[in-house]
């Protein structure tokens, strides 16, 4: 009995001091993820082929931005399949899978997410060669999932749908130039289910949209899987390779079954 009083002395001791120790047996969520996620499929150093950019600190853990690069030099024969963005310690880890147009090459992908807690955020690149490669980083946030959404529902539900698109090609250049870079914008609460009603003091069920569908003309550019970890509003932006298309379309889809569709003229920018 003294023996167990004593041990019981020595961990609480720990937690008041705060020493890291007391928090040692905290597991590590990241290889259970890549055996829910990844199918347990082998995690190749992808230091060399995708970089993921966070905020060390977010602002705001309801809207934190996250860009998606690839770095592939040209002259690699491969070429990036899709990626998958993972917040390790969020209630639903995995954010969202990009994957990408066979034609587009898609060099850079950023949006907004929630971030619940403390937590690496990992970024794993398929390859055409049929292998995974990862790239990591580390963001203080808390709460992101769970905080209120900044429009009230009657206002949501304006918006519901909404679409707009941006193009940010230089003054001057045409459809066919190279590299383009767009931005679709859709209205929607994207609600978690973790967020409480500050009214009724409910929760709020989860609502999101799930899928994103993007094209110049007929050809894919991207696909979007996404989860509750993409914030209110989504918001992707993305560099893509024109094939010279008079037309940008988009379609998504949310939970309650809703599907969303727009078409602009390619150089055009709005809703």
């Amino acid at each position: 009995m003294p023996e167990t009083i004593f041990r019981l002395c020595v961990v609480v001791g720990l937690l008041l001091s705060g020493s890291p120790l007391a928090f040692a047996a905290t597991p590590d969520p990241w290889p259970g993820l890549v055996q829910d996620i990844f199918n347990n499929r082998p995690m190749n150093d992808g230091s060399d082929v995708i970089a993921i950019e966070m905020p060390a600190r977010a602002e705001d853990a309801a809207i934190v931005p996250v860009t998606l690069r690839t770095k592939l030099p040209a002259s690699d024969g491969r070429q990036v399949l899709s990626i998958t963005l993972v917040i390790d310690q969020n209630p639903a880890p995995m954010a969202a899978k990009f994957q990408l147009g066979p034609d587009a090459k898609v060099p850079e992908i950023s949006t907004r997410v929630r971030v619940n807690n403390y937590t690496d955020v990992h970024a794993v690149a398929e390859l055409s060669d049929g292998q995974l490669y990862m790239a990591k980083t580390y963001v203080k946030a808390s709460g992101g999932c769970s905080a209120p959404a900044a429009k009230n529902a009657d206002e949501a539900k304006a918006r519901l749908g909404q679409m707009r698109y941006r193009q940010f090609a230089k003054a001057g250049e045409g459809p066919a130039t190279g590299v383009r870079e767009a931005q679709i914008m859709i209205g929607h609460p994207n609600n978690s289910g973790l967020q409480m009603d500050q009214v009724t003091h409910l929760y709020v069920p989860a609502f999101f949209i799930n899928e994103l569908r993007l094209w110049q003309d007929d050809s894919l550019v991207l696909t979007m899987e996404g989860g509750i970890s993409i914030s209110e509003d989504p918001n992707i932006r993305f560099t893509y390779v024109s094939n010279g298309a008079k037309s940008f379309r988009a379609e998504a889809k949310d939970t309650e079954g809703r599907v969303f569709q727009r078409e602009w003229k390619i150089d055009d920018s709005g809703i």
